[in-house]
């Protein structure tokens, strides 16, 4: 990423203002500076030539202290705003690339894991960058340029060695920056991997634990963890090594300033108000741009995540319809030639997978392991885009109708959908939260839904019931009572079709009856429903079971 990239102003409003007001206060910034140097030197000379005690010199010390608070009240400004802007910002980014990564869809995001680190912990990084490196890099093009030209009008000589020496810091930012930036791009994709790791470790911990293999990953993340310590200190190094070397240069650049300056004024070619001003400013010249050099490192991290998240969002997302969707009670939804190419396998699955669903009818998708029944499932609900052919929704005689899925506004349409994946979406509250997904529930309903599907005894047996939190992806219950607690959830949304993937999967036997009794229920209820089984006993409840087949791919 550019110094200032174009990408982050148009993605982030709040940046955009921050900048401006950065500017601005570079500017106001610039006039104190010169105005406490004059002030200063104009304060010191007579005292140190003698020519006036401190009654003449006291309305300037007193002017030289109202400027002193100014500057100071400028950069807690500064600061004040530059926290608050950042956590804008950064919040706004972090929404896009969320909401841009979900678009792209599952097998986009099962291809890229690493945007779930990215979208946290990385992004996070970005507050140095805004809190520290951009106001330096404006005052870099406010401070520096108005200080030299003011140093020009007093001193020829002076202004000429700062112009001389003035480039060489940008020339050894940009080589130490080059090595930083590879420092920061390797701890990131460290960072990222194991993430992307523990996530994955916290996910199957209970079925390791059950396995007596939950030790086993410890070597993977103490590797992934050391990796992400060596890349640290490495930035760290050569931050502190970039920071000598541009003090370095800049204490001998002003001491080149310091010593002609002391020259001409032993030999008398300059007065000492002018060289006081002089050395006063030629610090001043150059703090911001060795600011930006040393804030650069801070910042290398939130540089590195900017970039990642820019690819994020620059990736192409499948069209989305806008096309109202009908009313599914009445609808046939028609599978017509659904092919989907495997990733990373020479295999087609689905292959040419014709599926109606009737209203009021009890489908099953049956086939064996890596067939592409999920993938149906998720071609269904517009997840995923087929590589050949088309969903469609068959009206009942109406104005418009056959309508493809591909044309048809998400949001309506999945507000007409109950899914029940394998592993149910649970968000973080109490367990009656979680059944009404937030929304107001009846009593009696859920009391009613909660028998049929066992989750009464389950919340019986919690020790505050109903009011019983669990976290995030239902943590606190088991995966049976995840699933009891996903088909309570069905039962209670009023959605015309069900998808149930793999509901059998977790559960024992008389788990199963309830999956079994549910379903009898939701056909009762006239609702279409989707299975997706193995198990005999729900193939028998069906009313059809279409049998899924995969293909190999054709070499041509």
């Amino acid at each position: 990423m550019r110094p200032l990239d174009p990408r982050l102003l148009r993605r982030a409003q709040s940046a955009r203002r921050y900048v401006l007001l950065t500017a601005g206060l570079g500017g106001l910034t610039a006039a104190v500076v010169v105005a406490q140097a004059v002030l200063l030197a104009r304060a010191l000379s007579p005292v140190v030539l003698r020519t006036a005690d401190w009654p003449d010199v006291a309305p300037t010390v007193g002017w030289l202290a109202v400027v002193v608070v100014a500057r100071a009240a400028l950069v807690l400004a500064q600061e004040r705003f530059a926290h608050r802007s950042a956590t804008r910002a950064v919040a706004e980014l972090r929404e896009q690339v969320v909401a841009h990564a979900v678009a792209l869809g599952p097998r986009w995001l099962a291809a890229n894991p690493g945007v779930t680190t990215l979208a946290t912990r990385g992004l996070d990084a970005l507050e140095p960058y805004f809190v520290r490196y951009l106001p330096q890099l404006l005052l870099a093009v406010t401070v520096t340029p108005a200080t030299l030209a003011v140093v020009l009008t007093q001193d020829l000589i002076a202004a000429v060695t700062i112009a001389v020496t003035l480039p060489l810091i940008p020339v050894f930012m940009v080589l130490i920056g080059r090595m930083t930036q590879g420092y920061a791009d390797a701890r990131l994709t460290a960072m990222t991997r194991l993430g992307h790791q523990v996530l994955d470790l916290l996910a199957g911990l209970p079925t390791l634990r059950a396995l007596g293999r939950e030790r086993g990953p410890e070597r993977r993340v103490a590797e992934l963890g050391d990796a992400h310590r060596k890349a640290t200190m490495g930035t760290l190094r050569v931050a502190f090594l970039s920071g000598m070397t541009l003090e370095l240069l800049t204490t001998l650049s002003v001491a080149l300033v310091a010593v002609g300056v002391g020259f001409r004024l032993v030999f008398g070619d300059l007065d000492l108000v002018t060289g006081l001003t002089v050395l006063v400013l030629a610090p001043e010249v150059y703090l911001p741009l060795r600011q930006v050099g040393a804030h650069f490192h801070a910042s290398a991290d939130g540089v590195a995540a900017a970039e990642r998240a820019f690819e994020v969002l620059e990736a192409a997302a499948p069209e989305r319809g806008n096309v109202p969707a009908p009313d599914l009670t009445g609808t046939t939804v028609r599978l017509r030639g659904v092919t989907v190419a495997a990733p990373d396998r020479a295999h087609l699955a689905p292959a040419d997978l014709d599926l109606d669903l009737a209203p009021g009818e009890v489908v099953a998708l049956a086939g064996p392991n890596g067939a592409g029944k999920s993938t149906a499932v998720a071609v269904l609900l517009g997840l995923l885009s087929p590589d050949r052919g088309e969903v469609t929704l068959q009206g009942d005689g109406s104005a418009r109708a056959s309508v493809p899925v591909s044309e048809v506004d998400p949001s309506g349409w999945w507000s007409q959908i109950s899914w029940v994946p394998q592993r149910p979406v649970i968000e973080p509250g109490t367990v009656r939260d979680a059944v009404g997904r937030g929304a107001a529930v009846d009593d009696a309903q859920l009391t009613q839904a909660a028998a049929l599907t066992g989750l009464d005894a389950v919340v019986a047996a919690l020790p505050d019931g109903w009011r019983t939190r669990v976290g995030q992806g239902g943590v606190g219950l088991s995966l049976g009572q995840r699933q009891r607690l996903a088909l309570t959830r069905a039962l209670l949304e009023p959605a015309p079709l069900v998808v149930l993937d793999e509901p059998t999967a977790h559960l024992d036997a008389d788990g199963e009856q309830v999956v079994l009794d549910t379903v009898a229920r939701l056909r009762d209820e006239g609702r279409t429903v989707l299975l997706v089984a193995h198990r005999a006993s729900l193939l028998r409840l069906a009313d059809r079971t279409v049998v899924v087949h995969s293909a190999p791919v054709e070499v041509r």
